[in-house]
């Protein structure tokens, strides 16, 4: 199945991601990870606007979420980063707390995918939900792991975009 926006869309594909480091905030490290999912999601055929970069701060996480949901009314919203056992990472208690439904089996389908490359994947916290009409999605902060996650889930998610958007099963 593609990712083009085509026959299973209501509107548009539009999408934004958000990198959640604290390193890149401050401009100490450059952000990888967030053009690398921007880069995958155009090419499975989202419009997908600038990375914003945010500090490992929850009331932060939270506002960006509401705003790319509320406002911006987009279709798929992904953070990166954020998302281990770092006294820091906050990113999926953000995600939890401004989403009105959670989507517990995108996460886990992210985590089994990841497994088969890393043991170390049952250490994600990651958490995905709905807030309005739009998918959250919280994938890890390395490029890599992003990417095999987000991959993972594409073909589904984008049904699932469809379905919330108004689309008939």
């Amino acid at each position: 199945m593609s990712c083009s926006g085509g026959a299973n869309s209501v509107r548009p594909l539009t999408a934004k991601v958000i990198t959640v480091s604290d390193r890149s905030f401050r401009g100490e490290r450059e952000d990888l990870s967030g053009p690398a999912v921007k880069n995958l999601l155009e090419r499975a055929g989202y419009a997908v606007g600038a990375v914003e970069v945010l500090p490992d701060e929850q009331p932060r996480i939270e506002s960006a979420l509401i705003r790319a949901a509320d406002e911006e009314k987009l279709a798929l919203i992904v953070t990166t980063g954020g998302t281990g056992f770092a006294p820091r990472d906050v990113t999926p208690e953000a995600t939890i707390k401004v989403c009105e439904k959670l989507a517990p089996g995108i996460p886990e389908a992210m985590r089994a995918a990841s497994m088969q490359i890393t043991p170390k994947a049952c250490l994600s916290r990651a958490a995905a939900g709905i807030r309005g009409t739009s998918l959250i999605i919280n994938l890890p902060g390395s490029p890599k792991g992003a990417c095999e996650n987000l991959q993972a889930v594409l073909e589904p998610v984008e049904h699932g975009i469809y379905i919330l958007q108004g689309g008939k099963e």
